[in-house]
This record gives structure tokens, C-alpha cells and sequence, in this order.
């Protein structure tokens, strides 16, 4: 049975929020009632939410994409950091540093940079629900990917101490860890790599960007209320801690 979620009167902040995971729960979000604001480099395909041009490893952009949020609200209740990429799978001793540190910046000080300048606003209505995207390679270090594992694992040590550190108010902190995702990125894998993620997952098949909406929905909602500093696995069973 569908659960329905009211977020009326709620302000969200999606950022990457106009495609894949991040569009999904964008759309949910906005359907359930929220007012939502996806920070993006691209401008969403859908209607419904405003669009704030916001690049994530910038901190001048980030805070001027939200005095566009409180130009018009004084308020932020549900945050997601979602912004992020995957990069080119490459040994360890071939990255380039330059690259490796993009990936950083993008995939992990970003959310940092995000969480300083929203949750101020959070701690003063004394309400608000952060959800950090992180990723199965975050727990096991996917080979060819140590950028992007290293940055994902630094976001679910991160959610673990910010959720602690505001456990005492009514902010909640948690994480994500999606397994293989059907969106547009494994267009840039080969048929035989896509082959190898499903052989990994006990349940035989990709996980939907739905799914993990899903359980975001969840994270924003007011239910989720004695849970924080915790990461929630959407992996069809192949998270083993």
C-alpha cells in the first residue's frame, strides 16, 4: 500500500535534485505538499519546484542560492545533499590529484559546506531533517573508484557526528547508501559491468531511484524521530554491515 507523506508548509532544499535519485525525490517531495528548492547545474525537466542554478563545491554559490531560499522563506525544514558524480574508473596510481581532489570536494566537503550554512537555520525553528547521500562504495571501497569510495565513506563518518552533535534538538541527521541504482550513470559502464552489479546483489536485479525516494521520504518525514547519525542501505541485500 502507498504511504502519503504531508509535507505542506515544509521548505526543502534537494541539491542535484534535477536528475536521477535526486529528481525522484524532488518530484516526491513536491507532491506531497513541499515548497522545493533544487540546487543544481542544470535546470530540472519538471514542474512544480524552483530552480536555483548553485554549483555545491562553491561556498559563494551555495550561499547565494540560499539567500534565494530565504529571499522568500525564512525557514528551511528538509535538507538532502544528493549533488554529486561518480568519475571515470581509474587505478590509484594513475588518478590524477587534481581530479581526485574534485571528486572530494564535490562528493564530500560540499555537504559540509551545505550543512554550515542551513542548518543555523534549522537550529532556530528548532526543526529539520538532513539526508546525506552516500553509497554502497562508501562501506566496501570499489576498486578503479577510491575518489568517490573514500569521499562516500567520509559521508556516512560525517552524518554519524553531526546526528550526534544535534541529538539534543529536534534535528535529525541520516544517510543513505544506495547499492546499483538504474539511472542514466551506468550508461557509462559496459553491459558486462552492469551484469557483475546485479550479480553482486542477492535480490538479482538494480535497485529503482523510487526505492530510495522511498526511504527518503521517510528520513524528511516527521516519523523518523528516534533515528539520527544513521545510514540506511538500499542495496537489495548486498550491505553487509
Amino acid at each position: 500500500m502507498p504511504v502519503i507523506y504531508d509535507f505542506h508548509d515544509r521548505v526543502a532544499i534537494v541539491t542535484g535534485g534535477a536528475r536521477g535519485i535526486g529528481r525522484s525525490i524532488a518530484e516526491r517531495l513536491r507532491d506531497a505538499g513541499a515548497m522545493v528548492f533544487v540546487w543544481d547545474l542544470h535546470e530540472p525537466g519538471f514542474n512544480g519546484v524552483s530552480f536555483v542554478e548553485v554549483d555545491v563545491s562553491d561556498a559563494s554559490s551555495i550561499e547565494r542560492g540560499l539567500h534565494r531560499v530565504t529571499a522568500t522563506f525564512e525557514k528551511v525544514d528538509i535538507l538532502v545533499n544528493n549533488a554529486g558524480f561518480v568519475g571515470t574508473a581509474t587505478p590509484v596510481l594513475e588518478f590524477d590529484p587534481r581530479e581526485w581532489r574534485r571528486s572530494v570536494e564535490v562528493n564530500l566537503v560540499s555537504f559540509y559546506e551545505v550543512c554550515q550554512r542551513v542548518v543555523p537555520l534549522m537550529k532556530r525553528s528548532n526543526y529539520g531533517r538532513v539526508v546525506n547521500m552516500a553509497s554502497i562504495a562508501g562501506k566496501e571501497g570499489s576498486p578503479l573508484r577510491s575518489a568517490y569510495s573514500a569521499a562516500k565513506a567520509g559521508v556516512i563518518a560525517f552524518t554519524k557526528s553531526l546526528g550526534k552533535e544535534l541529538a539534543d534538538t529536534n534535528i535529525r541527521v541520516n544517510a543513505i547508501a544506495p547499492g546499483a541504482i538504474d539511472t542514466e550513470i551506468l550508461l557509462q559502464l559496459s553491459p558486462e559491468d552492469v551484469r557483475a552489479l546485479i550479480e553482486k546483489c542477492p535480490m538479482r536485479r538494480l535497485g529503482t531511484v523510487e526505492e530510495v525516494a522511498a526511504l527518503a521520504l521517510w528520513l524528511c518525514s516527521e516519523d523518523c524521530s528516534f533515528s539520527t547519525g544513521a545510514t540506511f542501505d538500499v542495496s537489495g541485500g548486498r550491505a553487509v554491515h
